[in-house]
């Protein structure tokens, strides 16, 4: 849209420029009023009479002509007589001299032949004590004509000066206006990307600051609609493993006697229950990351978490023919959620297990340094190109290991979150000898 057709745009200008138009007039009329009246107010004849007899008595001809060239600058046509005669070359206006006569013979007379023009004659007597005469002319100044060509042009150029001032102001306006609705209307249409940027934010003005209120804003409704989008397809890809757990533990129901339905029904209850908190504190995490209330914090004891997680895994281990090993070297305690940690290592486990090769080996390990707890869990799969190391915990990347378990590559990027939400930090390494191995370090309980 063109600033022109911009009903802000307009609005500003046209009520810049009135305002602008009424402040000139009004300045025009009181200029004018008192630059006629300035021309108009009577002069003190006696005392330039005495100013001009003192120049030429101090200075001679040269300081009388300096001092008529002064007056001269004023408005004041001016000449000193001595004995009738000018003390300098005579420079009044013709209709002045025929006047002379007459202004000459008096000691003092003020003549007005129209209501503009002054004539005056004044005698002085110096310190020298001989009489002199002062013949002065003042005519208004400007002229009445002039003063209106000034009039005219301070118009012209004020409304140019005006309308460029207004132009400019205007056109700041409604640019920073139309950004910003070219911008709304886009993440109306679904680019939550869209920002007005540095252009439209940099300036200090309100106009700037709303544009940076408005780009907070649309990075917080992006974040918050990708997190719900991740809190989704985190929340599917979790449901998938209890689910499987069930069908697994109903399909060795039906084939077991009564004593080994009753195991595999309260194992299911237990999974149930399981899927239930997992829901809940998948939710938890989503508040957490969204910045708001919902994740209770609490003292937690990680050896005693790792065990039960471990022997919740050995169900899907025992069936992939693998054994799960436990070094636990310390007790540290951290300040946590409990739940979401158990999720972090079945996630752990869970990945360890999908990519160990069966008849192999899985070595979790728990112990401390000054500050920190730190939990492993290796494999001895194939493990992981060098090259794809730092992608593992990006949600959906899977890489070129992928063919050999299902999923979605969201595992190990929950893990990541939770120990970021507990502000601490995972890493992944290919260990010697073969297989991976992912160290999760959180903080130590004061």
């Amino acid at each position: 849209m063109s600033p022109l057709t911009s009903p802000l745009y307009r609005r500003v200008l046209i009520w810049f420029i009135t305002a602008n138009l009424a402040t000139l007039l009004l300045g025009i009329v009181l200029t004018d009023s008192f630059v006629h009246r300035g021309a108009l107010s009577e002069p003190d004849w006696a005392e330039l009479a005495k100013a001009a007899n003192e120049a030429y008595e101090t200075q001679g001809a040269a300081g009388l002509e300096a001092w008529v060239s002064e007056r001269r600058q004023e408005g004041i046509q001016a000449m000193l007589f001595e004995n009738q005669r000018p003390l300098i070359p005579l420079r009044l206006p013709p209709p002045v001299l025929d006047m002379l006569p007459r202004l000459l013979a008096e000691d003092e007379i003020l003549l007005r032949p129209q209501p503009e023009i002054r004539i005056v004659g004044m005698a002085v007597t110096g310190a020298d004590g001989v009489r002199r005469q002062l013949v002065a002319v003042r005519e208004p100044r400007p002229p009445h004509l002039r003063r209106q060509i000034f009039v005219i042009v301070q118009l012209v150029l004020s409304l140019f000066a005006i309308g460029g001032v207004g132009w400019w102001i205007a056109r700041s306006v409604a640019k920073p206006v139309e950004a910003l609705r070219e911008t709304t209307k886009r993440m109306a249409a679904g680019e939550l990307s869209a920002r007005l940027g540095p252009r439209w934010t940099q300036p200090r003005d309100e106009l700037g600051q709303l544009a940076r209120d408005f780009d907070s804003m649309a990075g917080r409704i992006e974040s918050l609609v990708a997190h719900e989008r991740g809190v989704l397809q985190d929340l599917s890809h979790e449901l998938r493993s209890p689910l499987a757990r069930l069908q697994l533990i109903l399909d060795l129901a039906q084939s077991g006697t009564r004593e080994e339905c009753a195991v595999h029904f309260r194992r299911g209850e237990a999974e149930i229950e399981r899927l239930d908190r997992m829901i809940g504190e998948i939710l938890a995490l989503s508040r957490m990351e969204a910045d708001l209330p919902g994740m209770e914090r609490e003292r937690v004891m990680l050896a005693g978490i790792l065990r039960g997680r471990v022997d919740a895994a050995g169900l899907e281990a025992q069936a992939r023919d693998l054994h799960l090993s436990t070094s636990t070297d310390a007790t540290p305690v951290v300040l946590g959620n409990p739940v979401l940690l158990e999720r972090a290592l079945d996630n752990l486990l869970s990945n360890a297990i999908k990519f160990s090769t069966p008849g192999g080996a899985i070595d979790v390990s728990l112990s401390k340094t000054k500050d920190r707890a730190v939990l492993q869990v290796r494999d001895h799969g194939p493990g992981v190109p060098a090259d794809e190391v730092e992608s593992l915990f990006r949600p959906f990347f899977r890489g070129t290991n992928a063919e050999r378990a299902q999923g979605h590559g969201l595992g190990l990027a929950i893990v990541a979150r939770i120990v970021q939400a507990h502000g601490g930090e995972v890493q992944a390494q290919n260990a010697e000898g073969g297989g991976l191995r992912v160290k999760m370090c959180l903080p130590l309980a004061s």
